[in-house]
C-alpha cells in the first residue's frame, strides 16, 4: 500500500526570497505578495531570519535567482543557522533541485508552503483526502528528481537502472491513489448532494472570500453557532452549513467555506474543487471582505476571478466589509462606502452591528426571490410562445 507522509514543519527559522520583475508586477502587489508570505510562513509555525529580493527582467531558468544572489542567500542561511529557504514562486522540480545543491540546504516553493499550512489544518476525513490528493498531484512530476541520484545515464533491456525502475513503480502507486482519493472524493459529494436535496426549499447562503477576513466568525454571529475561529491563514479548509434565521425571512442555511489566496496553487483548487462547489449552488453569495485590509481591492479581484474558475460569478452576491472595529481612520471607512454604496459594514462581534446586518440580508433576500421569480415568469411566456408558434 503506497503511503506518502506529509513533509515535516518547517524548521524555526528560514529565509524567505522573492524575484520582483517590474515589468510584471507592480510595486504595491509585489509588497503586498511578500506581507502574505510572511504570514504563510508564520502560520507554518517558522519565522523569517532575513528577506532577500532580486530584481531581474525575468526569472534564470535553472536557478531562478541569479548565482550571486543565491551565494548570498547561502552564506546568510550559515549565519542565522536557517536549514530551509522560502521562495515565493512556484519552481519547476529542477529549479529545486539546483538551488538546493547550491545552497546545501531545503527549498520551499509557495505552493509547498500552503500544501504545508492545509496538511496541518485538515481535520475531517474530506479535508485530508483534499490535502493528500494536493499533495501527490504535487509530488507525481518531482518523482524523477526524487530518484534522479539512482538513475542511469544508458537506456534499453538489460541496462535499467534501479533507480529507473522504482521510479516507474512508485508512479502507477500515485496514479492508483489519486484514482482511489478521486472515487472517495465523488461518494463524498455524491452524499452532500443528497443532503442538499434534503433542504432545496431553504434559502441558502454561503460566505466567500479571501482567507482569514472573518467567514468563520461571521457564521457564528449570524447563526449562533461554534464553528472553530482562529486569526490564522487557512483556519477553515471545510464547508462548515448551519441554519441561521432572518428576520422578515425565516430559516436560512449559511455556508462557510475554505478561504481564496492570489496565486493559490491550481492543483489545490482542483483538489478542493468539491468542496468550493456550495457557491454554484447557492441562491446568494456573501463576498466577505476584511475592511482593515490596505489590500482588500487586490483581494476582491482575487475572489472574483476564483469564483469565475467555479462557474459562480453570475450568482447573485452582496459584498460584505466585515471588521470595521479594526479600522482606526473613519476617512478611510468613508472612502470605502463611497466606493461600495450597496455593501454592508459590520464588526462581526458586534451585537447590534450583526442585527443590522441580517435586517440588510432580509432585503437581500428579498430582491433575490422577486428576480428569481420575475425570470421564471418571462422563461415561461418565451416557452409560451416558442410552444404555440
Amino acid at each position: 500500500m503506497f503511503d506518502i507522509e506529509r513533509e515535516q514543519s518547517l524548521s524555526e527559522s528560514v529565509i524567505l526570497a522573492a524575484l520582483y520583475m517590474p515589468r510584471k508586477m507592480d510595486e504595491e502587489l509585489f509588497e503586498e505578495d511578500l506581507a502574505e508570505m510572511e504570514t504563510l510562513i508564520a502560520t507554518a509555525g517558522a519565522e523569517v531570519a532575513d528577506i532577500f529580493v532580486q530584481k531581474r527582467d525575468k526569472p534564470r531558468f535553472s536557478t531562478w535567482f541569479g548565482a550571486g544572489k543565491l551565494d548570498e542567500i547561502s552564506r546568510r542561511m550559515k549565519e542565522t543557522n536557517s536549514k530551509c529557504l522560502v521562495i515565493d514562486a512556484e519552481l519547476k522540480p529542477s529549479q529545486i533541485q539546483n538551488i538546493e545543491a547550491i545552497i546545501c540546504g531545503k527549498v520551499i516553493d509557495r505552493s509547498q508552503l500552503i500544501l504545508d499550512i492545509f496538511a496541518l489544518h485538515a481535520r475531517t476525513n474530506e479535508a485530508k483526502i483534499q490535502v493528500e490528493l494536493a499533495q501527490l498531484n504535487l509530488m507525481y512530476p518531482r518523482l524523477t528528481r526524487m530518484w534522479s541520484h539512482l538513475s542511469r545515464q544508458s537506456g534499453g533491456i538489460g541496462t535499467r537502472g534501479p533507480g529507473e525502475t522504482q521510479l516507474e513503480t512508485d508512479k502507477r502507486l500515485v496514479q492508483k491513489k489519486i484514482a482511489q482519493l478521486k472515487k472517495s472524493l465523488k461518494k463524498i459529494k455524491k452524499s452532500r448532494e443528497v443532503q442538499r436535496r434534503g433542504r432545496s426549499d431553504t434559502f441558502r447562503i454561503s460566505l466567500v472570500g479571501y482567507t482569514n477576513v472573518g467567514k468563520s466568525t461571521l457564521l457564528n454571529a449570524l447563526c449562533g453557532a461554534d464553528v472553530l475561529v482562529r486569526d490564522e491563514l487557512f483556519a477553515t479548509l471545510d464547508t462548515a452549513s448551519k441554519k441561521g434565521y432572518i428576520p422578515s425571512v425565516g430559516e436560512v442555511v449559511i455556508s462557510d467555506t475554505v478561504g481564496f489566496l492570489r496565486k493559490l496553487p491550481h492543483h489545490l483548487v482542483a483538489s478542493f474543487r468539491s468542496t468550493l462547489e456550495v457557491a454554484q449552488e447557492t441562491d446568494l453569495l456573501l463576498i466577505v471582505m476584511d475592511a482593515s485590509s490596505k489590500w482588500f481591492s487586490h483581494q476582491l479581484d482575487t475572489v472574483r476571478d476564483v469564483l469565475g474558475d467555479l462557474s459562480a460569478g453570475h450568482k447573485p452576491a452582496k459584498i460584505i466589509f466585515n471588521k470595521i472595529d479594526r479600522v482606526d481612520d473613519p476617512l478611510q471607512l468613508r472612502q470605502i462606502e463611497c466606493e461600495f454604496p450597496q455593501a454592508s459594514f459590520v464588526s462581526a462581534l458586534d451585537k447590534e452591528s450583526v442585527q443590522q446586518l441580517k435586517h440588510d440580508l432580509g432585503e437581500t433576500i428579498h430582491e433575490v426571490r422577486a428576480d428569481k421569480k420575475q425570470a421564471a415568469a418571462i422563461e415561461k411566456r418565451a416557452g409560451t410562445y416558442i410552444h404555440v408558434g
